[in-house]
C-alpha cells in the first residue's frame, strides 16, 4: 500500500508543479497607450520566462473600475494584481502620498536622490499588508490643465478641479490651496470635462494626450503640481502560488521594464505636449510663486491626515537636505 501511494503522489507531483498560475492585472493606463503596451511586453515575457506556466491577463483603460476599486477586488481575488499611482495604494497603506504632496519635489533629480532611501520602507509596509511590488514607476509631472487659462491659484478660485474619490482628507488638501475639488470617479472624468461638472484637472500630459483630456481642458499652466509615482502590486498569496524558482526572474522582468519607464517618462509627457499644441493646446506661462505657496498651504492638511506624521516628516527632511546639500 506504501509503495502504491508513492507512486500515485509521484505521478501527480509534476502535474502540480506545472500547473498554470493566471495573474489578472488591472490598471487605468489607456488601450494603446506607452503603459499598456509595457504591460503586455511584461505579459510576453512573463510567459516566455516560465514556458506558459505564469499568465499575466491585463485589464486596462480603467474596465476594472477605478484604483479603489481595483484595490478592492485585489481584497477578494478578483484580481491578482495592479499597477495603480500613490491614490490606489492609499487605500492599502497611506505613506505612499507623500511623495506626490503637491510641489514636493522641484524636479526628477531630487525625487531621485529621495526615494531610494524611502522605498524599502514602503515595501515593508506593503508586505505588511499582503501585497508584493513588483516594481515601481514614474509616471512624471503632473500639470494643471484647464478649460480657461489661469495665472494664479487666486485667479483658479472658482473653477471647478477634480479631486479622487475615496480620500476625503485629500479634498480638503485641495480646499487649503484655494481649490474648489469636485469629488469623482476617473472613470467619470471624461464626461464630466464634457458636461462642465469640472473644468480643471491635474495628470501627467502623457495621459491626458492620450485619454485625450486636453480636447475640453485646453490650457495647461506650465507649473510641476506633483510628482506622480505608481507601482505594480501583487497580492501575496497569488504571487506564492508561483513556483520560487520563478518569483526572482518574473520580478526582475518587472523591475526592468519599470527602469524603462522610468527613463523614457520625462520624453513622452515632453512629447505629449508638443503633439497637443500642434493640436491647440495653449501652454500658459506663470510665476511658480503663488502656485508653490499655495501648494505649502496643503501639507498641514496630508501631514497627520493624509500621511503620518513621521513617514511625511521623513521625506520633507530629506528633500529638504537634498536641497541644502545642492546649495
Amino acid at each position: 500500500m506504501k509503495k502504491l501511494i508513492a507512486a500515485l503522489a509521484a505521478s501527480v507531483l509534476p502535474l502540480v508543479a506545472s500547473a498554470e498560475v493566471t495573474i489578472k492585472l488591472g490598471t487605468l493606463a489607456p488601450n494603446g497607450s506607452t503603459w499598456h503596451e509595457i504591460l503586455k511586453e511584461l505579459a510576453e515575457r512573463w510567459s516566455q520566462i516560465s514556458n506558459g506556466q505564469v499568465k499575466l491577463k491585463i485589464y486596462a483603460g480603467g474596465t476594472q473600475g477605478n484604483e479603489g476599486d481595483m484595490v478592492r477586488k485585489m481584497g477578494i481575488g478578483q484580481l491578482q494584481a495592479a499597477s495603480i499611482t500613490t491614490v490606489g495604494m492609499h487605500d492599502i497603506v497611506k505613506e505612499p502620498a507623500a511623495l506626490v504632496a503637491p510641489m514636493m519635489f522641484a524636479d526628477e533629480a531630487e525625487f531621485n536622490v529621495i526615494f531610494p532611501k524611502v522605498e524599502k520602507q514602503l515595501e515593508d509596509l506593503l508586505a505588511r499588508e499582503g501585497y508584493v511590488p513588483l516594481q515601481w514607476a514614474e509616471v512624471g509631472f503632473a500639470k494643471i490643465f484647464c478649460s480657461k487659462p489661469y495665472k494664479t491659484p487666486a485667479e483658479m478660485s472658482g473653477a471647478k478641479m477634480f479631486a479622487w474619490d475615496g480620500d476625503p482628507d485629500a479634498v480638503e488638501g485641495w480646499k487649503a490651496a484655494g481649490f474648489q475639488p469636485v469629488v469623482l470617479s476617473v472613470t467619470d472624468l471624461i464626461p464630466s470635462l464634457q458636461t462642465g461638472m469640472i473644468n480643471c484637472l491635474a495628470n501627467a500630459p502623457l495621459y491626458v494626450m492620450t485619454a485625450r483630456l486636453f480636447e475640453k481642458a485646453s490650457n495647461m499652466m506650465d507649473v510641476n503640481w506633483a510628482f506622480i509615482t505608481g507601482a505594480t502590486l501583487v497580492k501575496k498569496e497569488a504571487w506564492e502560488k508561483i513556483p520560487a524558482d520563478l518569483r526572482p526572474k518574473l520580478r526582475d522582468a518587472a523591475r526592468e521594464l519599470g527602469k524603462r519607464i522610468d527613463s523614457e517618462a520625462r520624453r513622452m509627457n515632453d512629447d505629449a505636449i508638443a503633439a497637443m499644441k500642434k493640436q491647440g493646446l495653449q501652454v500658459i506661462q506663470v510665476d511658480p510663486g503663488p502656485w508653490r505657496r499655495a501648494a505649502e498651504l496643503t501639507y498641514p492638511v496630508i501631514r497627520g491626515r493624509v500621511v503620518p506624521a513621521p513617514f511625511f516628516d521623513t521625506v520633507k527632511k530629506l528633500r529638504d537636505e537634498t536641497r541644502a546639500a545642492k546649495k
